[in-house]
């Protein structure tokens, strides 16, 4: 789920008006990739965007998406699930 929810953050976040290679605050990034989900109708409107700028200009959207993924990793850390216990209470 947590790499769902990155790739999804990143695509939106390539679709932003935000300048590539940019390193923004977390407070700057967070509302860009929620103004822009909801300007473009969703996350799937987000993919079609991004979709299209590598169908018309692939060598600018390779360095873009890079950015975009560094960015998301860096400011929204993975959390890592807490082990389960193999043992059960015993009353």
């Amino acid at each position: 789920m947590t790499a769902d929810l990155t790739a999804a953050r990143a695509e939106a976040l390539f679709t932003t008006a935000l300048a590539t290679g940019s390193r923004p605050a977390y407070e700057i990034v967070d509302e860009a990739i929620r103004v822009t989900v909801r300007a473009h109708g969703g996350v799937r409107g987000c993919a079609a965007d991004m979709a299209a700028e590598y169908g018309d200009h692939p060598e600018l959207a390779v360095p873009r998406m890079l950015w975009a993924l560094s960015v998301v990793e860096l400011l929204y850390p993975a959390r890592r699930p807490r082990p389960q216990h193999r043992w059960a209470l015993v009353a």
